[in-house]
């Protein structure tokens, strides 16, 4: 099988999820992904999971985002390690880092110092707040681009003024840009030979994804809200619950009633129209509750459906992950884990029907990749074990349980 990356070399000088996100992505598409880690402790991932590392096993949240990398342990604020990092930029087609702006330009390592040296190399870059201006200081988080940028208020209510998404959405969603534009310059590079940046950060990508409502307010000052401007309702039954929709459906409450065999609600003067069909969708929802409530989740969505209604049932992330169309669409792959059982983790969402994305590389150890890649890039025995002997580097001999004690 042909790989859509095969042949690209990537320098992932990233921890977390945003940047982790994108080298792994690149790296289940075919490119050889070699992560830098620092340290004794390596990716701050490979902590956080406190349970598991607690009981001596490898970080849920590591494994998610670290397959198909092969990883080296440097220290960048030596000569030798900035040596090591130098000689695979040499080589490398693209480079990712989500340091902060100014810790990136005091390591020397800005796009405007290496561009000079390596003018072929894409250079992809993620912060949270931009590279420049006010915020470009602050360190970036997921919730705390949620907090900025109005995501958390758009989902908040009178009693709590916002609502924090415990989903890392904006990161995910910047990672996965980040891959977009990296791509993009790859294919410019073919035309031009040049490499060239390619940036984003939390605070774009989170008010990106709100754009419908962005244009609402901007051009005519309107907020959006898909849940209280259209009815809907979430009605529990007898073993589940179920979402009812009512958009780009003419009299929704009337399809409804009709799904239930119930008299017609909409005529109603309260509920006559969409609009106050949205605004009084409390009073349609008490009548139309105790009648859901007395059905199967399959015996009410059975019945939505036949009647043009948009419906799901509510499922926890557990049910999800069991959801047979999710084994259809092949989304839960395997990953090899040092020391450990095999992990089932969600794999890339995007389908090539000739060059698909797939799993080489199991998760590394913290360094497992450093005499390998250094020998590789011409490095000798005994002057690797001097770069270790200062370190410069971190031999990869040493188990995963070790690090963390």
């Amino acid at each position: 099988m042909s790989r859509a990356l095969e042949g690209v070399r990537v320098v992932e000088l990233c921890e977390i999820m945003q940047g982790p996100l994108a080298g792994q992505t690149l790296g289940d598409l075919g490119a050889d992904v070699v992560k830098i880690e620092r340290g004794e402790r390596g990716d701050a991932m490979r902590t956080l999971d406190r349970e598991a590392v607690a009981h001596g096993r490898v970080s849920s949240y590591f494994v998610a985002l670290n397959r198909n990398k092969r990883s080296i342990a440097l220290d960048l604020k030596t000569p030798g390690g900035m040596d090591v990092l130098h000689r695979l930029l040499a080589e490398a087609d693209v480079l990712v880092h989500n340091y902060r702006p100014h810790a990136i330009r005091r390591l020397g390592l800005s796009y405007a110092d290496l561009a000079p040296r390596y003018p072929r190399l894409v250079y992809g870059s993620a912060s949270g707040f931009g590279a420049t201006g006010p915020l470009a200081h602050k360190p970036g988080q997921d919730m705390l681009a949620q907090t900025v940028s109005g995501l958390a208020r758009a989902v908040g209510n009178r009693e709590l003024a916002s609502y924090l998404n415990p989903t890392a959405q904006v990161d995910y969603a910047s990672g996965m840009g980040l891959v977009q534009g990296i791509l993009a310059a790859l294919l410019e590079r073919e035309r031009s030979g040049l490499g060239q940046e390619v940036s984003v950060n939390l605070l774009d990508t989170a008010v990106a994804m709100q754009m419908l409502e962005a244009a609402a307010h901007t051009m005519y000052a309107h907020t959006l809200n898909w849940v209280t401007q259209w009815y809907g309702g979430t009605f529990p039954t007898t073993d589940g619950v179920v979402t009812v929709l009512g958009l780009f459906r003419h009299n929704a409450v009337r399809l409804i009633c009709d799904a239930l065999d119930i008299p017609d609600l909409s005529l109603r003067a309260d509920l006559a129209t969409t609009e106050l069909q949205a605004r009084n969708k409390d009073i349609a929802n008490q009548i139309i509750a105790p009648v859901v409530a007395r059905l199967s989740t399959a015996e009410a969505l059975e019945r939505f459906e036949a009647a043009d209604l948009l419906c799901a049932p509510q499922l926890t992330l557990a049910e999800a992950l069991r959801h047979p169309q999710l084994a259809v669409n092949e989304l839960l792959v395997d990953v090899e884990v040092p020391g450990q059982d095999r992990a089932r983790v969600v794999g890339f969402p995007v389908r090539l029907s000739r060059s698909r994305a797939d799993v080489r590389r199991a998760v590394p150890r913290l360094g497992e990749h450093t005499a390998e890649v250094l020998g590789e890039l011409g490095y000798r025995p005994d002057r690797i074990a001097e770069l270790a002997s200062q370190g410069a580097i971190r031999p990869g001999n040493v188990e995963h349980e070790e690090v963390h004690r």
